[in-house]
């Protein structure tokens, strides 16, 4: 049995699926692996558990999957669909508790400009998230997890991906947001156990792969496992599937893994 599982909270695009107004058969669908939230993924391992960015939807998530525990949280970058539930980390902060928070110089900049009132010490009252400021210049641990992070190109963007290692293991890279993964990312990855790499869709999006992009770059890392995620509407998940190589599956909200 893995000592280490991921849940996917969410794994839908920054307008979640369903869309807002939209009628397509995948947003009308009553198939519940196509109801996606903003993507975010919950990591236990037997010292610690974390989530990977707090979305608009973390509030929700943490409620559908009943998270009691969490001992830190790590951005992948700020924008929107990646930061907003950030007020919604105070539950796990109570009464007193500081909450460690991990992101890059840019990402953590951006975390004050936005909840500049969490940062401010006259808002250190019990009930108020305590944020516990990280910066990650580099490999960083939570517990016996030892987090690399990958710098990857989301458009403008700057994103870090991160790779999950135990015991020297690489079990599991994380690239939610990405357009361009440099070679130096996927020599960092090779071989790599479990890959969740972004997938938006069939089309090509100047800012997240499509599906043959994200399968050329599985084919170069050459992981055990690879789950696609940050899904757009325009992707049912059945038909999708069926049509993926092997060892290649679409992950869904709610699925747990054990790397």
């Amino acid at each position: 049995m893995a000592e280490t599982t991921i849940t996917f909270l969410g794994t839908g695009t920054s307008l979640g699926v369903p869309v807002i107004g939209c009628d397509c058969a995948v947003c009308k669908s009553t198939d519940p692996h196509d109801r996606r939230t903003r993507s975010s993924i919950y990591v236990e391992t037997p010292e610690c558990s974390f989530v990977v960015d707090t979305g608009t939807d973390f509030r929700a998530q943490c409620l559908r999957e009943n998270l009691r525990k969490l001992d830190a949280v790590v951005f992948t970058h700020s924008h929107t669909d990646h930061i907003m539930g950030f007020d919604d980390l105070r539950p796990f902060c109570m009464p007193d508790k500081w909450m460690p928070v991990y992101a890059s110089p840019e990402t953590m900049r951006d975390l004050h400009r936005v909840f500049r009132f969490a940062f401010q010490p006259e808002s250190r009252v019990p009930g108020y998230i305590h944020p516990e400021e990280h910066i990650t210049a580099g490999p960083f641990k939570l517990g016996g997890t030892e987090l690399p992070p990958l710098p990857v190109t989301h458009g403008r963007a700057h994103v870090n991906g991160y790779l999950l290692r135990r015991g020297g293991e690489p079990l599991a890279a994380y690239l939610s947001d990405c357009k361009v993964v440099p070679d130096t990312v996927i020599e960092a990855i090779a071989g790599v156990k479990t890959l969740i790499i972004d997938a938006l869709r069939h089309r090509t999006h100047p800012t997240h792969m499509n599906i043959e992009e994200a399968l050329l770059v599985a084919g170069k890392v050459r992981p055990a496992a690879t789950w696609l995620t940050h899904i757009c509407h325009e992707l049912p998940h059945a038909e999708t599937e069926k049509n993926l190589p092997p060892g290649v599956k679409m992950a869904y909200d709610g699925l747990k893994i054990g790397i």
